[in-house]
């Protein structure tokens, strides 16, 4: 534990105490320090920079039942008086909940906690003049790659880096430091109908040294974007679909986003009493896993001082359990899956960490090469998802595969069918993982969805 993460647990200890001397059943702080950078430039000249820093502290106190959350930046002697006794005041108004209360105190992490690699010193030293350099150099790269690319949309590069601690009066007491950069170009194009065609690309990683070259960025951009030329709309039918990785995680996303006890218990997701039952294809294993060293979403303690787990969510295609907080599992009737966050205000929800759909054994050209027709979708647009019923309807573009073969760009289309069947039709699992985000997913193919197009 770093000198700074000492001191923000020993505030939030601070605090908690304070709380309960005041008569409060439950106390729980969190500090955080920390800051963040972000800059854009276009055609080679800065749009944008933006740098901040933040120090705060967030407390969730509960007497009788009834609860109140607090927050403030001012962290003078008087500012964190006044933000004990408006937790205290607000405690007074609150509706009893029969629901809430802290985690189980036999449940209370002890720690030591695994070292899961979140923190690079490095990342937090970029500054601005070294954020704009690499900026500059992958819009330059994208520029320079064919004189088809007319134009960008720019280069943006950002980072942040922080620390937090955490009291609870459960028992608990913990931190750690964290960072993360990005680096992403949008390269344009001009059709021979005129059209502006634009494609991306984006390397993010927690420790700096991991990113991709802005070089290499901007030339991904540039050839993605390439690419694209000369797309066109399909007629309407039924086909097989393939995802890139990059699509396949927004679907991903959705299946996380219904698998979570508060959209259970609130009756607000398609998968309400499908526990033990055939979800997606025996294909498909999803697990969320906050212990993968330096992954996006790792972490080694939940926001209720569970120690991180891995959760098995479906299995073979059999959905096994819900990911659920103290709440959720209250509600549920049933034990917590140690998933739950807590934001900078104390709030707490449940969360995912690392959302994985496991690798397969076919690679994403392997998959083509055996998809007689389809369409192979490298974006989507729009949000038309339905979380009650799993209806599921986007914007799409890509390319057409024909015997095996990527055969002309498309685009202007949609690809609808309802969630359930999405990922109960997938008949390949590619063995190339994206794990830029805390969402990962391979390639997937869908035997047969809708495509409407021209």
């Amino acid at each position: 534990m770093n000198a700074e993460v000492e001191r923000l647990v020993a505030l939030a200890s601070e605090l908690a105490d304070r709380a309960l001397a005041r008569g409060v059943d439950v106390a729980e702080a969190r500090a955080r320090s920390g800051s963040e950078l972000s800059v854009k430039v276009r055609l080679g000249e800065a749009e944008l920079v933006e740098e901040a820093g933040h120090r705060s502290v967030g407390m969730r106190v509960m007497k009788g039942g009834r609860v109140a959350l607090t927050s403030t930046s001012d962290l003078t002697p008087t500012g964190l008086d006044r933000f004990v006794r408006d937790a205290l005041e607000l405690l007074e108004v609150a509706q009893p909940d029969p629901f809430a209360g802290p985690a189980e105190p036999s449940l209370i992490a002890k720690g030591p906690f695994p070292d899961l690699q979140l923190f690079d010193e490095r990342c937090g030293e970029i500054d601005a003049a070294q954020a704009l350099e690499m900026a500059t150099r992958a819009e330059a790269a994208a520029r320079s790659a064919d004189v088809r690319i007319t134009n960008t949309d720019g280069a943006g590069f950002s980072r942040s880096a922080g620390c937090f601690g955490m009291a609870l009066s459960g028992g608990f007491r913990g931190g750690y430091a964290s960072s993360y950069a990005s680096l992403s170009v949008v390269a344009v194009a001009d059709d021979a109908d005129h059209k502006k065609r634009r494609d991306s690309h984006w390397t993010a990683r927690r420790f700096a040294a991991d990113l991709d070259t802005p070089e290499s960025v901007g030339l991904e951009a540039a050839r993605r974007t390439l690419k694209r030329l000369g797309a066109r709309k399909v007629p309407t039918q039924e086909a097989a679909i393939i995802f890139d990785p990059e699509a396949a995680r927004s679907i991903l996303a959705l299946f996380s986003g219904v698998i979570l006890g508060g959209s259970i218990w609130s009756k607000s997701s398609y998968l309400v009493g499908r526990e033990g039952s055939r979800v997606a294809s025996d294909l498909v294993t999803i697990v969320d896993d906050p212990l993968i060293a330096k992954a996006p979403g790792s972490r080694p303690f939940d926001g209720e001082g569970l120690a991180s787990r891995q959760n098995l969510v479906v299995e073979d295609g059999i959905l096994r359990t819900y990911l659920c907080d103290s709440y959720g599992a209250r509600k549920l009737e049933r034990a917590s899956t140690a998933s739950a966050g807590r934001g900078a205000g104390g709030g707490v929800g449940t969360t995912t960490t690392n959302f994985v759909l496991r690798s397969g054994k076919s690679s994403a050209s392997d998959i083509i090469k055996s998809t007689k027709q389809g369409l192979y979708v490298t974006d989507m647009m729009g949000h038309g998802f339905n979380p009650v019923t799993g209806d599921f309807s986007r914007g799409a573009s890509g390319f057409w595969v024909e015997n095996g073969e990527l055969t002309f760009p498309v685009s202007e289309v949609t690809i609808s069918l309802p969630l359930d069947d999405i990922l109960q039709r997938i008949d390949a699992v590619g063995d190339d993982p994206d794990t830029r985000s805390s969402v990962i997913s391979p390639t997937l193919r869908i035997s047969r969805m809708t495509i409407a197009g021209g």
